[in-house]
Parts: C-alpha cells; structure tokens; sequence
C-alpha cells in the first residue's frame, strides 16, 4: 500500500505533543525528635515534611463543610489536578511520648471496630483510605488524602467525638505528622523504636493486624495506605531479623514483673519471692506475665476470670507453676488474700475502685500493691486515697525500661538504617504514582494532534479513493508511530529511581514538550 508524502507527514507531526503541567515543590526539611528514656537526650534526624509534629489551630478549627449539605461534584479538571497531586499519608493520634494514661484510654477502642471507624473516617469524602492503630501505648489514625487541610480537620473532630475531651485539652496531646514524617513515624513504630520497651515484637502484630485489617473487604486502606502498612510490617520483620533490638528485649509485662519486685519491700513490707501474686483477667497479657514470673522461681498465682476456658490453658502450659483459678465472683476474696495484684483484662470499665474495695472492706488494710497494665485502665485512679495502697499503671514503667532502652543504643541505630531503607522504597513508589496523571495527559495530548492531523490528511486523501480498510491501516500506522515515540520518554519518567530524579523527569518533560504552555491555553480557553 502506497501513502502520500502529505499523510506520511501528518502522521509524523504527533512527534510534538503537549499536556498539562506538573510541578513538584521541594519540600523543608523537619527534625524529627525521639527522646531516649534513659539519658533524657533527643535522637534526631532530618526527614522531608510539609507538616509539622503539632497540632495548628488553623487546621484544627478547619469549618466542617459536611454539615453544609450536599458536595458539588468535582470538574474533569478538578479531579485531574488533584490526581496531579497525588494522595500524601499523614498520622494523626496519642500516644505515650506526647499523652498520659488518662488521656490515651479515652481514645481507645478495641480491635473489632478499627475497620468501622476507619470506615466513618472515609464517608464524607475529605479521607481518601484510613487505618487505625489503638493499643495500650497509642492511638493513631493513618489516613491519605489529596487535601490534608480538610482532612485534618476531619480526623481531629472525630478524635474530639470519641474521646470526650476539650479541644484546648486534646490540642496539648495530639501529635501530627504528613507525608514523609509519616512513614518514618510507622516504620520506627513498627520495629519497635517507637514503643515504651525498645524492640518489644507485640507492636510488630498489631501493626500486621491493621494492615490485615485495612485490606479486608470492609477495609479503607486501599493502594496507597495498604503498601505503606505492608512496607512498614516487612521493615519490622527485616529490623528483627538483622539486629539484636528485640533479644532479651524487656516487654510490657516483663517491665511490670521488674516494677513490683522493685517496689515489694519499701511498699509491701515483703520479699518478692514471698509475696502472694494474683492476675486479673487470662488473655495474653497474663500469660506474658506468668511467663516472666516464672523465669523469676514463681512456684504459685491466683487467676481471676470470667470464664475457666483460658485459666486451664495457661495451667497447661506452665506445668510447673500451681496455678489457682477463681471466677469473678471470688474476685474480692482473693485480692484480700493477695500481697500484690495485677490487672490485664479487655475491660472498658474499672474492675478495682475506692468505693469497690470499701464496700467489700479492703480499704486501709495491711499493704497492696495493684500493678495495672491496661489501656483502657481496669484499677480506678481513686483507690490511691486509701491508706497502704499503691497503685502503679504503664506510664510508671518509664523508668523501669530506661536501662532497657540505654543498653539498646547501638541497636538502634542499626534498625533505624535498616527502617530508612523500607521508607525510601514506600516512597519512591508513592511518587512514581506522582508521573502517571502527567503520562496519561502526555498520551491525551498526542492522540489529540494525532487525531487533528489525521482528518486534514485524510481531507486532502478523498479523491484517493481509499477503502475503510485503507483509512483503517493509516489510523493504525498513526497510532503506532505515537506510541512509538511516546515510549521511550514515558519509560525513562518510569524509572527514576530516587524521588529527586523522578521530579527532575517531570520537570523535564515539562520543557521539553512545552507543557506548561499548553495547560495556560486550556485554562483560558475553559473560562
């Protein structure tokens, strides 16, 4: 099949195309502070941010444009720029660097509903994808979306409505992170250097939960928060894996078994080894605790449980240990009975309170102590009115896990090596996301000229006489020169591999083809 000069050159003019313009805008760098338990110091490294670790009042008195009625429904062109923008992650929560106890358990919900109120957060449209993390040290709301302002806004009112609490109050608790302080901010939660206890691996299984969680069918953590949760579970198991963070690692319960041997004779008047211990509640916390007790020659505890199901598990698997089990109702008797106490049930409500304990005459007795490792908490902070009681709950292991924490600083510079590494791969890969709004304009734009070049070819092709299948063949012939061309340029935005190559590709896509130049056009010719 023969073609004219003239097609052959119409075809050949979709070389110059044009989309619109995408810009990137360096961001500033922000110090991201972690203060080391023991010496009081900070560990601080730079990391690019937009946002900073607080919560502004312009953000946080963000007008809620929900409750205005309906949303108007975004242009083709506005949902073509906010794709330009992409979806950046941000975290927003309390947690035990920044929060007290009391503050934390308002916060706190259980396992079963992360989905529903990842799910609320999504609803109104400001939330793209969300995910929540609520545990005995942290509440934290892992979100994306393409406005962080309105979004913002959105995830602190709904931390105000669970929590109950004034938002002066809330404002001096909550810490704030976006974009890339958001991801360092899960990869150092996720291998553990976040935690109370450095290197403890039970925050590696709950941060698996909520990805597990946002990926289920009921889940609101779509592409982009389902890669960063997945990343940040592989960093966890990589750090383990390759460093010594987590050998020997004290735990929560560990720290509680240290706390009360510590404290048994300036507040019980007793040698550990004989004190009468008791636990409350036999999910794994106790089983934590037994297990720690044990390795310490603990030769008898009392369980007090809802149910015998879990107390006869844990009798079999500590043959060695006599372990008494009590139903709830002996829950009174046996803490009269006991010398040290403590608590580590599911309950949302107090189990141990003033009133509880007078009523049941243990007030102002010979000596208690009550070790509560609960959040929500189960032991009432009242009971420390009562005369020879001594109360201690997860904020006062602080000082039990500094040496913890000082032993474990080598460690921790290697994990954190290995935790910038994942960072780095979650986002590179969340900015390649950033060149495809501009390679599908790229590919909207040739086809266009191509098309446009076309019907003044074929104009001057109709006393040719060609056939359907004739004018078939030269829009296929077009179009494959198109892609052609177009492929090596989209491929080499493809892959840059650091973020500052992946910009510096756009940027020169943008000059090249003249971009920016082309979305002023469209811009004037829309209004």
């Amino acid at each position: 099949m023969k073609f004219s000069s003239s097609c052959f050159a119409a075809v050949m003019t979709t070389m110059v195309t044009t989309a619109n313009s995408f810009s990137f805008v360096p961001s500033k760098m922000l110090t991201y502070q972690d203060k080391d338990v023991a010496s009081g110091s900070y560990c601080t490294s730079k990391w690019p941010s937009s946002l900073q670790m607080v919560a502004t009042n312009d953000i946080l008195n963000e007008r809620d444009t929900s409750d205005m009625g309906g949303r108007r429904k975004k242009t083709k062109q506005e949902r073509l720029e906010l794709a330009s923008k992409g979806l950046q992650v941000h975290v927003v929560g309390l947690s035990i660097h920044h929060a007290s106890v009391d503050v934390r358990e308002k916060s706190s919900i259980p396992e079963a509903e992360w989905n529903a109120a990842s799910r609320k957060r999504c609803s109104t449209g400001e939330v793209a994808e969300a995910a929540v993390l609520s545990t005995c040290n942290r509440f934290e709301v892992y979100y994306a979306a393409a406005e962080p302002r309105e979004a913002m806004a959105r995830v602190t009112k709904y931390l105000a409505q669970i929590s109950g609490l004034p938002m002066l109050l809330l404002r001096q608790n909550l810490f704030v992170l976006s974009g890339d302080d958001a991801v360092w901010h899960l990869m150092r939660v996720s291998g553990g250097l976040d935690s109370l206890v450095v290197g403890e691996s039970q925050i590696l299984s709950q941060v698996r939960q909520c990805h597990l969680h946002s990926i289920e069918s009921d889940g609101s953590g779509r592409k982009v928060l389902s890669r960063m949760l997945n990343n940040a579970v592989a960093a966890g198991k990589h750090v383990r894996s390759e460093t010594a963070i987590s050998k020997e690692s004290v735990s929560v319960p560990s720290a509680a078994v240290e706390l009360s041997e510590m404290k048994s004779v300036p507040d019980s008047q007793i040698q550990f080894s004989e004190a009468r211990l008791a636990v409350i509640g036999a999910g794994k916390m106790t089983r934590l605790l037994i297990t720690h007790l044990a390795s310490r020659g603990l030769e008898r505890i009392t369980i007090v449980n809802r149910s015998l199901t879990r107390p006869k598990e844990l009798q079999e698997q500590f043959p060695d240990v006599d372990v008494q089990i009590k139903l709830m109702d002996d829950l009174w008797d046996v803490i009269g009975q006991s010398d040290i106490v403590f608590a580590a049930t599911s309950s949302e409500e107090y189990v141990v309170s003033e009133a509880l304990l007078e009523e049941n005459a243990l007030a102002g007795g010979r000596p208690l102590m009550l070790v509560d490792i609960c959040v929500p908490r189960n032991i009432a902070e009242d009971v420390k009115k009562i005369p020879n009681l001594f109360l201690y709950n997860v904020d006062d292991l602080k000082a039990v896990v500094a040496r913890n924490t000082a032993m474990r600083q080598r460690e921790m510079i290697e994990a954190e090596t290995l935790l910038m590494e994942e960072a780095n791969a979650f986002i590179g890969w969340r900015e390649s996301l950033s060149a495809i709004p501009t390679i599908n304009q790229l590919q909207e734009k040739a086809n266009q000229v191509r098309e446009e070049e076309l019907q003044k070819c074929t104009r001057k092709l109709n006393g040719s006489n060609l056939s359907e299948k004739e004018l078939e063949a030269v829009e296929r012939l077009s179009r494959g020169i198109v892609n052609k061309l177009l492929h090596g340029p989209m491929s080499h935005l493809r892959r840059s591999d650091s973020v500052e190559g992946k910009q510096n590709a756009v940027k020169e896509l943008s000059a090249m083809f003249r971009l920016e130049e082309e979305g002023d056009k469209n811009a004037r010719r829309r209004r």
